[in-house]
């Protein structure tokens, strides 16, 4: 099991970037696929985007493609969401999220999560 710790969330226009941190603690980090959810009031948790961690290969939820870009640095045991283009819909809470599972997408397939960072996008 890692332990995860997400940082860099805040207050940002329409428009206007910001980029997520994901700091792991505990064993094996370059063993896991790492992923990004978000969570809306009132909605269920989502899928954004994971990188895996035998091919590091990327896959992102279609709302978030080509504005979002999921990247990791297994030497500082760190993965990172840089977000681009926001847009009020993008307003969540944004969590953190490890697996052994290479492609998984869905959130009860990831055992290891963090506390979250909220992002809010005003229009």
């Amino acid at each position: 099991q890692v332990q995860l710790v997400e940082s860099g969330g805040g207050l940002v226009q329409a428009g206007g970037s910001l980029r997520l941190s994901c700091a792991a603690s505990g064993r094996g980090f370059s063993t896991y696929t790492m992923g990004w959810f978000r969570q809306a009031p009132g909605k269920e948790r989502e899928f954004v985007a994971f990188v895996n961690w035998n091919e590091g290969n990327t896959y992102y939820a279609d709302s978030v493609k080509g504005r979002f870009t999921i990247s990791r640095d297994n030497a500082k045991n760190t993965v990172y969401l840089q977000m681009n283009s926001l847009k009020p819909e993008d307003t969540a809470v944004y969590y953190c999220a490890a697996t052994k599972c290479v492609y998984c997408r869905s959130p009860r397939d990831f055992g290891s999560w963090g506390q979250g960072t909220q992002v809010t996008v005003s229009s």
